[in-house]
């Protein structure tokens, strides 16, 4: 075959001739030519990717647009990536929005005509190839997730580093969905329950926004650990259905918001034992009322806003029953125990594997080839929708 001439600039810096060579046209000796052939776009071994991007913050349908762009072959320690499913939260929403603490990074490498990033922060990737200085045990066709926020995973392809990735070495009876989703709401679920109130067997603790992702781990993880659940929902239509779906799934009992407003229908529902823990996903009166029934000496963590109104305290509950009060966000506490981080979550991969841990109903889009753009905005608003009770998620099916 007649050499091919190449200039060695950025991406190829640091390339000898012979890895260079190898790397082009696709021979090189960590990549799998049965996943290759599924990645390279050219006889250069570049991948083509789809994706969401925005260059302005604000509502999703006015700012999203979908763009394609090239990435060359993996260098150094430099991995391809293939994303199988990547989840839409709330928190991805609000990135886009501008109102989300941890903020994306805008940049031109994507090919766009200015500065643009890639919304979403959780997904599953299957690795396509490796660089010549990435670890050796780590192969194509290996499964892994996000390692932090930021990274931007509404996308069908993508370059990362190790450092990007927490690997999965058993994706044994694992579906695509459950490990796409393990990283952010059964995780805040764990480390609240785990964390706070110092919960021991048969304790109880109360939670608002209980057919949440988080709430519904809540239910199952403390119904493994020995704990007791008192489960609050807003009342909606199909509510007695709601209610049977969470006790059947570990909870303790389920009240509506009204119903919660009396202190006697939680005495009940606790046998008048006290509530050491609250978990507060909602804020305003909702919060207000899980105050009130917190035992002396208990926590309450707050870990959202979804009514977007403010937490207000009693002095009497500061003064009188020595309440706690808590602030917890799973993407701060993950900088800071990445180690924690990754055996947590092989613990409950482990608990969906041996059918202890079900993972919330999912609402999928499958994202092909020719998918528009007005399916995935129309996936985005959908997947945060307030009585929607199902995980949104995007489900890669490109070639």
């Amino acid at each position: 075959m007649k050499p091919i001439r190449l200039r060695l600039s950025s991406p190829w810096q640091g390339h000898t001739p012979l890895a260079l060579r190898r790397t082009v046209f696709g021979l090189h000796h960590r990549t799998l030519p049965d996943v290759a052939a599924r990645y390279y776009a050219t006889r250069f071994g570049y991948a083509l990717s789809r994706c969401l991007v925005f260059s302005n913050y604000g509502q999703p349908e006015k700012v999203l647009s979908l763009h394609s762009y090239s990435i060359p072959p993996p260098y150094g320690d430099n991995l391809i990536v293939k994303f199988l499913a990547s989840p839409i939260n709330p928190a991805d929403v609000n990135q886009i929005e501008g109102v989300y603490p941890e903020k994306p990074e805008f940049t031109r490498e994507l090919g766009t005509s200015g500065e643009s990033a890639v919304p979403g922060n959780e997904g599953l990737v299957q690795i396509i190839s490796c660089g010549s200085r990435v670890n050796s045990s780590i192969r194509p066709g290996q499964w892994a997730i996000m390692s932090g926020p930021n990274f931007g995973t509404w996308r069908t392809y993508a370059a990362a580093k190790e450092s990007d990735l927490i690997m999965l070495p058993n994706k044994e009876g694992i579906s695509q969905l459950d490990a796409a989703t393990v990283s952010v709401n059964p995780s805040t679920a764990y480390r609240m329950l785990r964390d706070y109130g110092n919960l021991q067997q048969n304790d109880y603790f109360i939670q608002n926004g209980a057919n949440s992702g988080v709430g519904r781990s809540a239910i199952q993880m403390a119904n493994i650990w020995g704990f007791k659940s008192i489960n609050i929902v807003r009342n909606r239509p199909g509510i007695e259905e709601l209610k049977k779906e969470l006790v059947d799934i570990g909870g303790t009992a389920v009240l509506t918001e009204e119903e919660a407003k009396d202190k006697n229908r939680i005495a009940e529902a606790t046998n008048g034992e006290p509530i050491k823990l609250a978990l507060n996903c909602v804020g305003g009166e909702s919060a207000t009322n899980l105050v009130r029934v917190l035992g002396k000496g208990g926590h309450l963590v707050t870990y959202g806003a979804m009514a977007k109104k403010p937490l207000c305290l009693s002095a009497s509950a500061l003064i009188f029953k020595d309440l706690h009060f808590h602030g917890f966000w799973i993407s701060a506490w993950s900088k800071e125990n990445q180690a924690a981080k990754s055996a947590m979550i092989l613990e409950i991969l482990e608990w969906i594997r041996n059918g202890e841990f079900k993972s919330p109903p999912y609402d999928v889009t499958t994202w092909s080839d020719d998918t528009k753009l007005r399916s995935l905005i129309d996936a985005v608003n959908k997947g945060i929708s307030e009585f929607s009770g199902r995980k949104g998620i995007f489900l890669m099916n490109e070639t």
